[in-house]
């Protein structure tokens, strides 16, 4: 995915192994894994363990930045001759990170200890992705990674279904019992343990392709290829205003995403609907994560019938005006369970139909080239950047506009993007097509 030769150059691998189920559900389900516990699991605990808005928003948002950047450092890995090996090591070291942050949450200094084995684990787990995804790739045909395509989103998504709608879930039922430390300590100490159980799986499970290039490649070639890659997608004609654009894309959903369950938990007397941690999990972890899914196919389908210039507009609307649910609640503050599972369903399924836009943009506006794959990777990372933004400022503008006037500033964050369509060239480049990796949302 992240390979950064010339796409018409890139070798194909060898073709041998075990059966592609044997290991292509699992390797993706440890590429969820980490990505969730950083980007969902980690907030819910920290909420529960009484860290304020602001600081939950702004450190989880910077631990976001190791998949902003990877890009930049994923041709290096080209030059490891057994991406397997890379991969597996990844895993176990993610596994271990989780572990230690499971006892790192008993000790006195434990918010400190807490974000830094967090780091490490979004170092391993951005790492991670560029290794497995370039496994795939070097080790089935172009018909074998088509037909196994759905069994990669299927197992990642598979990563979030498991962390919110089970291990949040078991961690609301343990607070009750064990208290919120010992809870959140459970949780993490089995997703650890599942991430490194599923590392020492693949040792013998992955297949052991080589990488082609590696024996020819050097460090100072590697870098020489980097600085061509960087250098040709920034003269891209356009490229600025699609750069604008899609760090704005993601302005009102970094925020949202990031205060949406926070909201959902602080009391009713500060604003919040006073839900419990199981009941955070179990809305975002089943409905949400369901129509989440079912957005994205629809949102798919729709831009693939009327074309991406006439889609975008709807896909942006669709993807924010579901945020006014958010207004909604911190108006009305229902203590309806049912009645705000559905709101909050309408709200992801509008985030999964209107996101598809923006990775669309990106393949097939942005990406076309001679670096085809590369130029998408660092499009991504752009993508990834606006949503980091949002999201590490969006607990200080929570804190001084309160919960409802937090969400109408949300809806009206969208407005900047919705002009700019008007000025961005929407029109897919000579030889756009393809398809995204099994990427995160």
């Amino acid at each position: 995915m992240d390979s950064i030769r010339p796409d018409h150059l890139t070798p194909a691998g060898p073709r041998h192994g075990r059966h592609p189920l044997a290991w292509v559900p699992s390797l993706y389900l440890a590429q969820g894994l980490p990505f969730y516990s950083v980007a969902l699991v980690a907030g819910l605990m920290f909420k529960s363990m009484g860290v304020p808005n602001e600081q939950i928003a702004r450190w989880t948002g910077m631990l976001g930045l190791a998949w902003v950047f990877k890009a930049l450092w994923s041709p290096f890995l080209e030059l490891a001759p057994s991406k397997k090996r890379v991969v597996v090591v990844l895993q176990v070291t993610g596994g271990i990170a989780l572990a230690a942050l499971a006892l790192a949450l008993q000790l006195p200094a434990w918010f400190g200890l807490a974000i830094a084995l967090l780091g490490l684990v979004s170092l391993a787990s951005s790492t991670h992705d560029i290794a497995a995804d370039g496994l795939y790739i070097a080790s089935l045909s172009a018909r074998q990674q088509a037909a196994y395509a759905g069994w990669q989103g299927a197992f990642f998504n598979g990563a979030k279904f498991l962390s919110l709608g089970g291990l949040v879930i078991l961690a609301g039922f343990l607070e009750q019992r064990i208290g919120a430390p010992a809870a959140w300590a459970t949780v993490f100490g089995l997703l650890g343990a599942l991430l490194a159980g599923l590392g020492l799986y693949h040792a013998w499970a992955l297949p052991g392709t080589l990488t082609p290039a590696a024996a020819g490649a050097s460090v100072r070639g590697t870098v020489d290829v980097l600085v061509d890659v960087v250098r040709a997608f920034f003269a891209k004609p356009g490229i600025w205003m699609g750069i604008v654009f899609i760090l704005l894309f993601r302005l009102a959903e970094g925020q949202v995403q990031t205060i949406g369950p926070l909201f959902l938990r602080d009391a009713r007397a500060i604003g919040g609907l006073g839900l419990s941690t199981q009941e955070v999990g179990a809305i975002y972890g089943t409905a949400g994560t369901a129509a989440f899914l079912v957005g994205s196919i629809l949102g798919g389908w729709f831009t693939s019938r009327v074309g991406l210039r006439r889609a975008m507009l709807v896909l942006i609307l669709a993807m924010n005006v579901p945020n006014l649910v958010f207004w909604y609640l911190s108006t009305m503050q229902p203590s309806n369970l049912g009645l705000v599972t559905a709101a909050l369903s309408m709200e992801m399924f509008g985030y999964g139909f209107g996101f598809v836009g923006m990775i669309l943009f990106i393949m097939q506006v942005i990406a076309p080239g001679r670096y085809q794959t590369a130029h998408y990777a660092l499009g991504s990372g752009f993508m990834q950047l606006g949503f980091v933004l949002s999201k590490v400022v969006s607990g200080d503008i929570q804190q001084m506009l309160g919960y409802r006037h937090f969400f109408l500033w949300v809806v009206l964050s969208a407005l900047p993007v919705l002009v700019l369509t008007r000025f961005v060239d929407m029109a897919p480049a000579d030889g756009a097509g393809g398809s995204a990796p099994a990427g995160q949302d």
